[in-house]
């Protein structure tokens, strides 16, 4: 998803000198014109593509893990042996490189066939139906052919589009600086290739668990060996006067997220309701079109609940420093075809409104089906649901997560793209533990923000840096443990801290 470069550092073709080269060593260079990364594990030498499959991010930034390499951006992790994608967001492996050692140098020579390891799977159904076209199902499906399954796939989706890179919706392609055809995550060549039944603007009835059928509105259905449920999230829809106007949007899907660069086009005055992640990246991304923005929200700072009160005080300034205009501690009480009325008793001008006050998990077909639910679908360690052959990934799975010995529930991408995998391999019987330390990121004009590990409640937050200069992380602790990390322009110690997170896992399992 990033435009080509001239390559750059050395010609590795012509040799690296092995004492200038010490055990652990990443180094970018270039065999011809393809940017190549080399990098050094004892006595073994791997060449790999420089750049990540998601977004570009340059490799030889990121952090070796035994033979691995993980992304400095979003943590995207591949293998250094075969270029598997071996952890999301990066679904797409990347090219490996010969290299041999003579004369006191290693050389990096031709590129080699794929090495993308195909799986055998240990039990083959005869069918498979994912529910949902979102980051979970996307990657469940890929998965299961990856794996080797070869019987009958379905993906049902209630939406118009293909599955999409849901987080560019909010960002770069709503800023207009990402083109469209960044946005899917597969062309339709993709689904015809694989096999992959993908049935969109599709809803489904009723899941019939006796006869373990899927009910589609029509009354057709849909039989299923094992069945996964990747029904997502939807935004929470205010109930207040005129938010049903046309000028009123959420974001959720790519229609949702046309339909306000549409109505961006012609608006000058802008009202962003929550200051979530989500509305404030969509407050930024106005900006970017020069549309006067708004943030109405009820708490007194912008993500002081996930990021705390340094780091939210540190949002809010770098969104006025953009021409944002907070209105916090306030909420909206009605909407009309020119103006929001606040609670506070004060009007603000709109001729474009995007409510972003969060979303709620979709239990609906769920619950009917008598799934046990907590606040999301309860699954067990391998996401298999209350009911046996049925399996739930992403924004609706609650898991019994091992990093804080409490079941919880995240609505990350990267999160939902990991366990659709795990889902996948698990519904042919790899009865592999889902144990991932969860990640995400949010960006804010050039100010990006990650996030490692899941912390609902802390007793304080070491900064370590300087917020201000954006050069900084945050370490969230309870009882003296760390339970996550956030960090902006840390790139390496936010791969540290997940790595040292699988680390204490281990070293208790």
């Amino acid at each position: 998803m990033s435009d080509a470069q001239p390559v750059t550092g050395p010609d590795l073709a012509q040799g690296v000198a092995l004492d200038q080269f010490a055990d652990g060593a990443m180094l970018a260079g270039h065999v011809g014109e393809d940017a190549v990364l080399l990098a050094r594990r004892g006595d073994e030498f791997f060449a790999i593509d420089a750049k990540c499959t998601h977004y570009g991010g340059p490799l030889a930034e990121g952090l070796m893990v035994d033979d691995t390499v993980r992304c400095p951006w979003h943590h995207a992790c591949f293998s250094l042996r075969t270029g598997e994608a071996l952890r999301p967001p990066a679904l797409a492996p990347v090219s490996c490189w010969s290299t041999n050692v003579r004369e006191g140098k290693v050389f990096v020579g031709a590129k080699k066939a794929s090495q993308a390891t195909i799986g055998i799977a240990p039990v083959q159904p005869r069918k498979i139906v994912i529910v949902g076209g979102g980051a979970a199902g996307f990657a469940a499906a890929q998965m299961l052919r990856q794996s080797g399954f070869d019987g009958g796939l379905v993906m049902v989706s209630d939406d118009d589009a293909p599955p999409v890179d849901r987080p560019n919706l909010s960002k770069d392609y709503l800023a207009g600086t990402a083109p469209e055809e960044w946005i899917p995550l597969r062309d339709d060549a993709f689904y015809r290739e694989q096999r992959i039944d993908l049935r969109l603007a599709t809803r489904v009835a009723a899941i019939d668990v006796k006869a373990r059928r899927v009910v589609l509105d029509g009354g057709s259905a849909l039989e299923w060996d094992r069945l996964l449920l990747a029904t997502g999230a939807e935004p929470v829809h205010l109930r207040l006067p005129g938010i049903e106007l046309p000028h009123v949007f959420t974001l959720r899907t790519l229609a949702d997220s046309r339909a306000i660069i549409a109505r961006a086009a012609k608006a000058t005055r802008a009202v962003v309701m929550g200051a979530s992640f989500i509305g404030l990246e969509v407050a930024a991304s106005l900006r970017a079109r020069g549309i006067e923005v708004h943030v109405v929200a009820p708490e007194k700072r912008p993500m002081e609940r996930v990021l705390g009160p340094q780091l939210g005080e540190f949002v809010r300034g770098l969104h006025e420093e953009h021409g944002i205009v907070f209105h916090l501690e306030d909420t909206a009480t009605a909407i009309d075809a020119r103006e929001i009325v606040l609670k506070s008793g004060g009007k603000l001008a709109a001729d474009l409104v995007v409510a972003g006050v969060g979303v709620r998990p979709r239990l609906e077909l769920a619950e009917a089906a008598g799934l046990a639910i907590d606040r999301g679908v309860t699954v067990d360690e391998y996401l298999e649901t209350s009911t046996p052959g049925i399996f739930a990934a992403g924004d609706i799975a609650r898991w019994p997560d091992p990093h804080t010995g409490a079941a919880i529930r995240v609505e990350h991408w990267a999160v939902a793209q990991r366990q659709g995998q795990t889902a996948a391999r698990n519904m042919l019987g790899a009865r592999e533990k889902f144990d991932a330390v969860p990640f995400f990121w949010s960006q804010h004009y050039d100010v990006p923000i990650n996030y490692v590990g899941h912390a609902e409640a802390w007793d304080d937050i070491a900064v370590e840096g300087d917020i201000g200069k954006r050069d900084c992380v945050l370490r969230y602790r309870h009882k003296g443990r760390v339970l996550a990390v956030a960090s902006i322009y840390r790139d390496i110690d936010s791969l540290d801290a997940e790595a040292a997170m699988e680390r204490e896992l281990a070293a208790h399992a």
